[in-house]
């Protein structure tokens, strides 16, 4: 065997083979992926700053937007390039390093989901109860649920990765190769169908209280400021039901894909990592969803693209008018 074409010349006998592919649609899926890393970085940090640096935008729903952001930012920066290249490149930083590596993308992911169930909580509760839910979810509350949901994300990623951190390299085939070993029964059910339970549920109950909401503003005359406050509770309800939908666009084929045995290739790819890149491209839609549906997201964009937020007094300006 040519030395050139193996991961670790020295190791002829253990060495993982290089890929010699140079095709077409292998630069398009590195050029593809480049972009999908690139726009999720830049605009979800877009988000962190504009929810960070003005003070209007620090409600209790824009905290745990911004904890998705978060880790929707770092999904861009570092999982999005590292899983891209290694669909075809050697895994040189030795085992120890890949097990580190993958507790990032399951904590990140994870961390993402839960966020996500708590953005159908935080709705479920400015809908069915509003006239306590500043009481329920003030700031120190919802700080509170968004570590809890980190540190979930964090321990759950240790106890899913605990045989590859005590063994590692256990589950490689060849040494240049970078492979871990996830239980699927508790991947599925505690990051996918549990939070979809849950997260259906709310949006179902949801759904049913708003039209009946709308229903009644519609059939009595009431103060316009009432109209107008539950008109904005609705609004964001459905904004952020669609976020919730997207997600589930995103984070179902992976699901369905990765543990029905189906073993297909698409562009060159298994078709299981290319579900991944769908998943994972939820982190670049969620910034592009804001941009649609919140006009404070197109004018925070405007004023830090203008370098007008580096202006003294730029943290109280006016965002919602």
């Amino acid at each position: 065997m040519d030395g050139h074409s193996l991961c670790f010349p020295h190791l002829l006998n253990s060495s993982c083979r290089k890929s010699q592919s140079h095709s077409f649609h292998v630069y398009f899926v590195y050029a593809l992926l480049t972009l999908i890393s690139l726009f999720t970085t830049i605009l979800n940090l877009l988000v962190i700053i504009s929810i960070a640096h003005f003070r209007q935008l620090h409600s209790s729903t824009n905290l745990i937007l911004l904890s998705l952001a978060v880790s929707d930012f770092l999904i861009g920066l570092v999982v999005i390039p590292i899983h891209g290249l290694m669909w075809r490149t050697c895994w040189f930083f030795g085992d120890i390093l890949c097990a580190l590596y993958y507790l990032l993308p399951s904590s990140l992911t994870t961390s993402s989901v839960e966020t996500v169930v708590l953005i159908s909580v935080d709705r479920y509760l400015a809908i069915i109860d509003p006239l306590h839910y500043q009481i329920r979810m003030t700031d120190k509350v919802v700080n509170r649920s968004i570590s809890l949901c980190w540190l979930y994300a964090f321990i759950y990623a240790i106890f899913i990765s605990f045989d590859n951190l005590q063994n590692p390299g256990k589950y490689k085939s060849c040494d240049g190769e970078c492979m871990v070993h996830f239980s699927k029964e508790a991947d599925i059910i505690f990051v996918f169908v549990i939070p979809v339970i849950i997260i259906i549920v709310l949006y179902m109950r949801v759904f049913v209280v708003a039209m009946s909401q709308a229903r009644i503003m519609r059939s009595h005359v009431t103060t316009v400021t009432c109209k107008a406050s539950k008109n904005t509770e609705i609004k964001a309800a459905r904004n952020l039901g669609i976020v919730v939908i997207v997600y589930l666009m995103c984070y179902c084929p992976y699901y369905c894909v990765a543990y029905s045995g189906v073993n297909l290739l698409f562009l060159g790819a298994p078709i299981e990592m290319v579900m991944l890149f769908l998943m994972l491209f939820n982190s670049c839609l969620n910034p592009l969803i804001y941009a649609m549906l919140y006009p404070w997201f197109r004018k925070t964009i405007e004023l830090i693209v203008t370098l007008k937020i580096l202006r003294s007094g730029s943290r109280d300006f006016m965002i919602y008018t």
